[in-house]
């Protein structure tokens, strides 16, 4: 009991750690893309505060999700990581509209960035994702094997300032700098889109998998004790957790020793979804359901 304690604090203080060190380099960032005159280095500068967001909130969820849950939040806190998908999207996409006006315009008139400066901080990039992303590929939770993934492409986006950096430093193609933004760019906003779209589904309560509700229903109405299966609702808390509720008519009264056998047989059928919560409700043939 006591090792699986420790396994969360460390992961808490992994993540924490990753947080701070991102969120203190995308402020350098900001300042030295505007001292280097670099729209490439704003637009990484912008991918790293929507990282800094998302391990910001990743560590919050870290903390909350151990705790339990109360009258207030009666699932636990969860969906807590939704809001920061949405609060994360909305930083990003008003960011890169941002970086999108500043390096257009750039295209038909191009200005020279300060080269040396983008190399500086593209190794000081390089450096310090590699040093957070090495930190959490430690760890085994979920959390921060996605956020390491966040790290990784950072990575990936420095040396390719750097690459950029390295050629401006002896040829003067100043085009190479807006283009290098926009390309970043637009590569974060297609993720927030998609990211945007299945965050507004699970707000909305949509079915995380209409192939799986179907299934649920066929399961449940296979049985032989059932009749009907209504109010059928399937949903999730945070994309892993799924939720179900369905009004269960039963073909006939039953016996307190056949309610048991339904009952169990119910939870055999449902048991392979791995459900987070389930709330079943049997329905007699003449009942009339009360959520008509």
């Amino acid at each position: 009991m006591h090792h699986h304690h420790h396994h969360h604090e460390s992961s808490s203080e992994r993540i924490g750690w990753a947080f701070f060190l991102n969120l203190c380099f995308t402020v350098i960032e900001f300042i030295g893309g505007i001292l280097t005159n670099s729209t490439a280095i704003l637009a990484d500068a912008v991918h790293d505060l929507g990282d800094s967001i998302s391990i910001g909130m990743a560590w919050l969820l870290d903390k909350f999700s151990r705790k339990d849950a109360t009258q207030t939040f009666t699932y636990g806190y969860q969906r807590l990581s939704l809001v920061g998908a949405f609060i994360n999207a909305v930083v990003l996409t008003a960011g890169s509209i941002w970086i999108l006006f500043e390096a257009i315009p750039r295209l038909w008139n191009p200005v020279m960035p300060m080269a040396e400066g983008m190399a500086l901080l593209a190794v000081f990039g390089v450096i310090v994702n590699g040093y957070a992303a090495f930190k959490l590929s430690h760890g085994k939770s979920l959390n921060e094997r996605v956020l390491n993934w966040h790290l990784l492409e950072d990575v990936l986006g420095w040396v390719a300032v750097l690459i950029v950096s390295i050629i401006l430093i002896f040829v003067d193609w100043p085009i190479l700098d807006p283009l290098l933004s926009i390309g970043f760019t637009l590569f974060i906003l297609v993720n927030v889109l998609r990211h945007l779209g299945s965050t507004v589904k699970l707000f909305v309560q949509a079915s995380p998998d209409p192939e799986v509700y179907r299934k649920i229903r066929e399961q449940l109405t296979s049985l032989e004790l059932v009749d009907d299966a209504h109010h059928l609702h399937f949903w999730s808390l945070d994309g892993e957790r799924h939720v179900l509720t369905a009004h269960i008519v039963v073909s006939k009264e039953l016996e307190c020793s056949e309610r048991a056998l339904l009952k169990q047989q119910i939870s055999q059928q449902l048991a392979a979804f791995e459900l987070a919560h389930t709330t079943i409700e049997l329905e007699y043939p003449d009942e009339a359901c009360r959520d008509h």
